[in-house]
């Protein structure tokens, strides 16, 4: 294997084990500990929070070598340098998160279970349902004025 190569394989494998430690500081938010909260204790009763959680990445890297850039005119190689240049490159992107979803109540009761409700996901769905129903209102008030006008 010549020096090329060996740069080539020296780079990939640097490159692969640093987006290794990223997804892997990505995907500790999916643990369970992530997704149950401490219980906390008051009297005889004992809240454990549960939460919504999600991780996403992509990342893309690539490594190559080449033949050396041409010189300069009036410039000679110098002696040790490589005859091939090596390169590479990498990028990627990612996000994690956790939102509640519930809340679990244990007590001499029992046990229940409280959604927590989220308003600002009801108002989005609110706003999409009354935005289908004005388009189909006046695609419904277009149809019937075609009809009336034959």
């Amino acid at each position: 294997m010549n020096n090329g190569e060996g740069m080539v394989e020296r780079t990939a494998v640097k490159t692969h084990e640093q987006g290794m430690e990223v997804l892997e500081k990505l995907l500790d938010v999916a643990q369970p500990e992530a997704v149950y909260g401490d219980p906390i204790t008051a009297g005889d009763r004992t809240v454990i929070t549960a939460s919504e959680t999600w991780a996403g990445l992509g990342f893309g890297f690539g490594v190559g070598s080449g033949p050396q850039a041409q010189m300069g005119e009036g410039e000679q190689a110098r002696e040790g340098q490589p005859e091939e240049s090596v390169g590479g490159g990498g990028g990627g992107g990612g996000g994690s998160g956790a939102r509640p979803v519930a809340v679990i109540n244990i007590s001499p009761e029992g046990v229940r279970i409280e959604p927590v409700l989220d308003v600002s996901k009801l108002g989005i769905a609110a706003i999409g349902a009354l935005g289908g129903m004005l388009l189909m209102w006046g695609r419904m008030r277009r149809m019937s004025m075609r009809h009336m006008g034959r």
